[in-house]
């Protein structure tokens, strides 16, 4: 079993910066690709970003790529999302995940509770 907890959420401008951090315990980190998504209100949930288990190889979403940069500590046990050059159209709850590298979040088995990002206009 994977416990993972988001932090780093907040309120911010447009054109302001943000760093989500998700801590994970519970067996082996460095074993576990790890993954962020969002969901916005009303709309599905959005692949953001993923990182293979031995932080090699990244991925993005396209309306992210080149704003967003995903990273991991495997000694922390902890994954991060580089947020700069937020737009109000990054505003959602922001999930990390585990268990897969893929854009499908049906393919990833552990999730975090979500933190909010709101960016104001």
């Amino acid at each position: 079993q994977v416990q993972l907890v988001e932090s780093g959420g907040g309120l911010v401008q447009a054109g302001g910066s943000l760093r989500l951090a998700c801590a994970a315990s519970g067996r082996t980190f460095n074993t576990l690709s790890m993954g962020w998504f969002r969901q916005a209100p009303g709309k599905e949930r959005e692949f953001v970003a993923s990182i293979r288990w031995s932080g090699g190889s990244t991925y993005y979403g396209d309306s992210v790529n080149g704003r967003f940069t995903i990273s991991r500590d495997n000694a922390k046990n902890t994954v991060y999302l580089q947020m700069n050059s937020l737009k109000p159209e990054d505003t959602a709850v922001y999930f990390c995940a585990a268990g897969a590298i893929s854009t499908d979040w049906t393919l990833y088995k552990y999730w975090g509770q979500g933190t909010q990002v709101t960016v104001s206009s």
